[in-house]
């Protein structure tokens, strides 16, 4: 490596909510582990993978389901401060955690390090309506949307609504408490999306968007990270090839692929609003007009973040932690071509994507390099443990998945 981290600066993964196989914790683990960064993580229990990490120094054990109140949140958090015992870098990997983070830095300020940010932004980037405001707000790229406020509403947009359509649950942190959709759910008949409407209450708490053709799109991932001046310090793209479940869930394989002007919009948008901090970024390169629109934006690390890193040695994570610790940066151009494989999801995924007609030419013929989510040579224990937990529950939890993805289109077909 090029560079040293500070090894008396420590980091502490953040999570909320119950999903004890999550590869981007365990990525991160190792990422600054390899450093020789005393690591810690918070697990739903002792016996998860990113707790039998050889990197890791201590689990807390502390399971939450995400919609606890934010002051016992706080409160839990800075008890593990007072555990570690020193000042310690926040890494956190879903918006709950980001947020919580964002909007209570005063409080947190003096047991951990994470980058100061607008209060609000963060939970107004993790909404989709919040997202999509933004963006029209800056000339970036994004779908067609509506935000129906009642079901009447969601019927006079079925009157004059083009199908299919795709519907999200509006803000992320009701998906835990009460969802409207289980996930990202494509609606194709007037009929299906009535019948689904039905159970989402007098306030429905949807967005309603316009589908991409999967014909003609190409997915895409910007994940980066911006310092106090909302400069990047390390910023990469990437094609996805196959997610789980198809075309609307996580990232089952992907490839590092230049390009410069998806760089740009990035930077300019992150510019434009001010972030400071990691970003994971979704997009859908919609060959039909030639725009990159702009589908999610996560403000915390991904969980496929390993894909990404410089010919200097340098992911998000480690930009990170270099950066709070007043260390430089290094630069160094993105390892281009190098791929990105999540074993435990990327079979079902492929079997998938031979029937969907989805094809992503900017993938190359042939992967530089292959970095694997679960298995290492250096670190065997969470993909053992992954395996141990995933026989059973995880292909149940991967079919329930899949059925929440057919579901609208299932109930149109019935209809």
């Amino acid at each position: 490596m090029p560079f040293e981290a500070d090894r008396d600066v420590p980091g502490l993964i953040v999570k909320f909510g119950d999903y004890p196989l999550h590869h981007g914790g365990v990525g991160a683990i190792r990422s600054l582990g390899r450093l020789g960064v005393p690591m810690y993580a918070i697990t739903e229990d002792a016996y998860t993978p990113a707790a039998s990490s050889r990197y890791l120094e201590r689990a807390f054990v502390w399971p939450t389901r995400g919609t606890e109140e934010a002051d016992h949140l706080v409160e839990g958090l800075l008890r593990i401060g007072r555990r570690i015992g020193r000042p310690t870098v926040l890494v956190p990997t879903d918006e709950e955690a980001a947020v919580l983070i964002a909007e209570h830095q005063d409080e947190l300020k003096g047991a951990f390090l994470f980058p100061r940010v607008a209060p609000g932004l963060p939970r107004r980037l993790a909404s989709k309506q919040g997202l999509h405001e933004l963006c029209v707000e800056h000339g970036i790229p994004t779908p067609a949307a509506a935000f129906p406020q009642s079901y009447d509403d969601i019927v006079a947009f079925a009157d004059q609504a083009r199908f299919p359509v795709v519907a999200k649950n509006r803000e992320a942190f009701v998906r835990r408490s009460r969802p409207a959709v289980g996930g990202t759910t494509r609606i194709t008949t007037r009929e299906g999306l009535l019948a689904l409407a039905r159970d989402w209450g007098e306030r429905p708490g949807v967005i309603l968007q316009e589908y991409l053709p999967r014909e003609q799109a190409e997915d895409w991932i910007v994940h980066a990270y911006f310092d106090q001046d909302a400069t990047p310090r390390a910023l990469f793209t990437g094609v996805k090839v196959r997610s789980w479940p198809p075309h609307a869930g996580m990232t089952a394989h992907a490839y590092v692929v230049d390009n410069p002007e998806l760089a740009d919009l990035a930077a300019r948008f992150i510019k434009q609003i001010g972030f400071t901090g990691i970003i994971d970024l979704d997009l859908r390169y919609d060959r039909r007009d030639g725009q990159y629109k702009l589908l999610d934006f996560n403000p915390r690390m991904g969980a496929q973040f390993r894909l990404f890193e410089s010919e200097s040695g340098v992911d998000v994570v480690r930009a990170l932690h270099l950066d709070l610790t007043g260390r430089p940066v290094p630069e160094g151009e993105q390892r281009s071509g190098h791929r990105y494989v999540v074993e435990n999801i990327d079979l079902p995924a492929l079997l998938a994507y031979r029937r969907s007609g989805y094809t992503t030419p900017h993938a190359p013929a042939r992967a530089s390099g292959t970095e694997l989510a679960w298995l290492a040579g250096d670190d065997p224990l969470p993909f053992v443990t992954m395996l141990a937990r995933f026989v059973r529950p995880g292909a149940k939890h991967l079919y329930q998945l899949w059925r929440t993805h057919r579901r609208g289109s299932a109930s149109a077909a019935g209809d």
